[in-house]
């Protein structure tokens, strides 16, 4: 799941649909790529980040991911430390 897409969608109060129509898709398609069954090709992402002004890593990059690198980095500080 695309969760800050689907959040910065809603923010803009647009439905899949007219997500959809902005990127010249089929809606099944753009619901298939929000839910993570099908990935968003290179120019959909820069559409998106242009769209919403956030950059692609972003809006893409799963959160958990980020904290995980964090965690790491932090675990490894911490035994340097020791």
């Amino acid at each position: 799941m695309q969760w800050l897409l689907i959040r910065l969608r809603k923010e803009k109060e647009l439905t899949q649909k007219q997500m959809a129509r902005k990127m010249n898709l089929n809606i099944t398609t753009y619901v298939n790529k929000e839910n993570g069954k099908s990935p968003f090709k290179s120019d959909e992402m820069f559409f998106l980040r242009d769209f919403f002004g956030k950059p692609i890593e972003e809006i893409f990059l799963p959160t958990n991911c980020i904290n995980n690198a964090i965690t790491e980095k932090s675990d490894d500080n911490a035994a340097i430390n020791r």
